[in-house]
């Protein structure tokens, strides 16, 4: 090869201020590695880098500053103690790089090396992706998930090809829409993590408003967070149905920031009162206590009938995490028709709604501490069982002579 008259050097060589080399010391700039000729730092050595020509050359390396600035924030959103373990995880930096790297420093330093990192390995979109969708299977309770299922005439189970399944799925979101970013990476347990940014017939995808979708190969239900971009929903719908062999797709009215909580409940590893899915292990029920023969226990009949209602109604095991329940009630008022108050034929419509860090713990605690009747109404113990934290209430259906009657 012939050597050239262009120094290249890499940006974090140019940044420490490194002096051009003379033309007697100028060497070969290319590194053979499995058999292809990769540009390296006439300095530092670093191979697949941002190279700068100096002044002389032609051509140079440079990466989207739109990915750079994608990366920073994505870095900075990961707690300090956990960023090395993350940029391991993905892969995109060797470990000699990040060796280089001070993850006792300031987050913002740490980031802006990161992305010095990046820019010599010519990091594009697609490596940005990567690193988001690891932050994000890290981090799910960040985001609001909600439970969809989908269906199917056929009983047969077909077998499920993970690359005709990216094939089908980008080929049907891309016929309906050219600008968007598809990614995928798969976990254990057969989970298949989709992300999508989305963009418009005009404008570039929006990195920073993306779906996300856990799809579980062999069965019908799939976990979708949304972007802000509620018009898409459909198209994103339409390409999993496709991809998937099904024949429709359908919300379950069921939603939480805890996605391993919606999974125990849709793939049945808790049920209300037979458990087969236990995160951490059960105290032994017949566990000889420690008694004061002093203390009398009042009412202790009753006691133990609510334990025991409220052990049939929620099992012995720990509660699947959902934040929020939300009933709609739609029912009429009914008065003597004599009398004329009431001459409009318009529901009486209200909305209650449950707001707890751990709402079906507290529910399953009301009882015992004597805070609500055992048992409780169904409406409350039924969330598991239903998979569902939407409900809407209405009247039966010819319940009162011309009263509102939902389709």
């Amino acid at each position: 090869m012939e050597k050239t008259e262009a120094q290249l050097l890499c940006s974090r060589t140019l940044k420490k201020g490194a002096e051009p080399l003379t033309e007697a010391t100028l060497l070969p700039t290319c590194l053979a590695l499995g058999g292809k000729e990769v540009l390296v730092c006439c300095v530092c050595g670093s191979a697949a880098g941002r190279l700068q020509r100096l002044p002389g050359g032609a051509g140079s390396f440079t990466m989207d500053e739109t990915v750079a600035e994608y990366i920073r924030r994505t870095v900075l959103k990961i707690p300090r103690d956990e960023i090395k373990t993350m940029l391991q995880k993905w892969g995109f930096l060797s470990e000699t790089q990040l060796q280089t790297i001070n993850f006792h420093q300031m987050k913002d330093n740490i980031s802006q090396e990161v992305v010095q990192l990046c820019e010599e390995n010519s990091a594009s979109i697609k490596q940005a992706a990567v690193l988001d969708i690891i932050y994000n299977h890290s981090y799910p309770n960040k985001r609001i998930w909600s439970v969809y299922q989908m269906n199917k005439t056929e009983e047969e189970t077909d077998f499920f090809d993970l690359t005709d399944f990216r094939k089908k799925f980008k080929r049907q979101l891309r016929s309906t829409l050219k600008n968007v970013t598809i990614n995928f990476r798969e976990y254990e347990n057969n989970a298949i993590w989709i992300r999508i940014a989305w963009g418009t017939p005009y404008t570039k995808p929006n990195q920073y408003k993306t779906s996300y979708v856990v799809y579980h190969s062999q069965t019908p239900y799939t976990f979708i967070s949304s972007s802000v971009l509620k018009s898409n929903l459909p198209l994103l719908c339409q390409a999993l149905v496709v991809a998937s062999n099904y024949q429709d797709i359908h919300e379950m009215e069921l939603r939480s920031h805890s996605l391993n909580s919606l999974e125990d409940i849709v793939f049945k590893r808790y049920s209300q009162n037979f458990e087969t899915y236990c995160p951490r292990p059960l105290q032994e029920s017949t566990a000889a206590r420690e008694t004061d023969l002093r203390i009398v226990q009042e009412n202790i009949n009753e006691k133990e009938r609510i334990l025991r209602v409220n052990r049939e109604a929620f099992g012995d095991g720990p509660q699947p995490k959902l934040e929020f329940a939300e009933y709609k009630l739609e029912t009429m008022f009914t008065s003597d028709p004599k009398l004329e108050v009431l001459h409009k034929k318009e529901p009486f419509r209200c909305t209650v709604k449950f707001h707890s860090p751990h709402l079906l713990e507290s529910l399953k605690s009301l009882a015992p501490a004597g805070m609500a009747d055992a048992p409780l109404s169904p409406l409350l113990t039924c969330i598991p069982h239903k998979a569902r934290n939407y409900f809407k209430i209405r009247e039966k259906k010819g319940f009162f002579p011309g009263s509102f009657v939902s389709p």
